[in-house]
């Protein structure tokens, strides 16, 4: 008898489409519907800033469209060799420079003050709050008509209360101009110094500060060695902030002396040189210095708030 071997043959699968992972898949659906504010974003940001790049390679006068040409770094050497344009990065040095040094140390002083418990602290601490909230045009405009106007400003007003009739009415703006725009900048950004710095007296350990005061410790020791060491990373993000805001100024510099006096810093420069001059290529070049300048400060920014979140989350 003869037994035949029947032989099974099983069809090969085809091989099955790979799959992307959960976790990718979730990913991807959380971060789709970000998507279309990620592209307006760099369209309205990140291509201007690539066409004003190009430009600042080309010498090009709007009065002059068919005269450009391409002329590389020579609008850059311009900017940083041309006397007036050197004198307005030094300004704008000088004016960031006062305005964030005063800011801080007023809003220290404010910070302290209202680490305080006191009757009506919510109260003071809204109206010290306020000049920040306020629109820097709308800032400046007050204190060039309302305090610096030397026929009805406040301040001619207090000194005239004072002293009568033979007090002096100095023009403010006239006399000391650059520091009329400093401080109205110190007006309106003290408040913003005041609320980092209190921030951080409030995370200070209460029992830290106990302790040093059941040793003997007094105001001033605990100040010194405790409360300034703690503030250390607060005071460099404020002034770091602040930096990036005030080389950026524009608003203060053209609403209370145009630019005259000694007083055109960077951006009101390019302002010039742009809607005055013409001098698009130069004018893109300056703006881009200001551009990177403010990108340096805000890494160093990033990195500071960085240090302060890990300090946090270490505790």
């Amino acid at each position: 008898m003869t037994v035949t071997a029947s032989t099974t043959v099983t069809p090969t699968r085809a091989p099955a489409a790979r799959k992307a992972p959960p976790g990718r898949l979730r990913a991807w659906a959380t971060r789709a519907p970000l998507l279309p504010a990620l592209i307006f974003m760099i369209a309205v940001t990140q291509l201007p800033f690539v066409a004003t790049l190009v430009i600042s390679f080309f010498d090009w006068n709007a009065l002059y469209p068919d005269a450009r040409h391409f002329t590389g770094f020579a609008n850059y050497h311009d900017v940083l060799t041309d006397p007036d344009l050197r004198k307005s990065v030094f300004t704008t040095i000088l004016l960031t420079a006062a305005v964030v040094l005063a800011s801080l140390v007023i809003g220290l002083g404010l910070a302290l003050l209202l680490d305080r418990k006191f009757r009506g602290r919510g109260l003071v601490r809204t109206l010290l709050i306020a000049p920040f909230l306020l629109v820097p045009v709308a800032a400046a405009l007050l204190w060039k008509h309302v305090l610096y106007n030397p026929e009805y400003g406040l301040f001619n007003g207090l000194l005239h209360w004072a002293g009568g009739d033979s007090a002096a009415q100095p023009d403010w703006i006239s006399n000391t101009p650059l520091l009329a725009v400093e401080a109205s900048l110190v007006w309106q950004w003290t408040p913003f110094m005041m609320l980092i710095l209190l921030a951080g007296l409030q995370s200070r350990d209460p029992e830290l500060i106990e302790a040093a005061r059941m040793d003997g410790a007094g105001n001033w020791q605990v100040f010194r060695h405790l409360t300034l060491p703690h503030l250390r990373r607060y005071l460099e993000l404020g002034a770091l902030l602040g930096s990036i805001y005030i080389v950026q100024n524009f608003d203060a510099v053209f609403t209370i002396t145009s630019g005259g006096l000694g007083t055109a810093n960077l951006p009101y420069t390019v302002y010039q040189s742009f809607y005055q001059a013409h001098e698009n290529g130069l004018a893109s070049a300056a703006g881009v210095l200001v551009v990177i300048g403010s990108i340096l400060i805000a890494t160093f920014a990033l990195r500071v708030v960085s240090s302060l979140f890990r300090e946090e989350t270490s505790r």
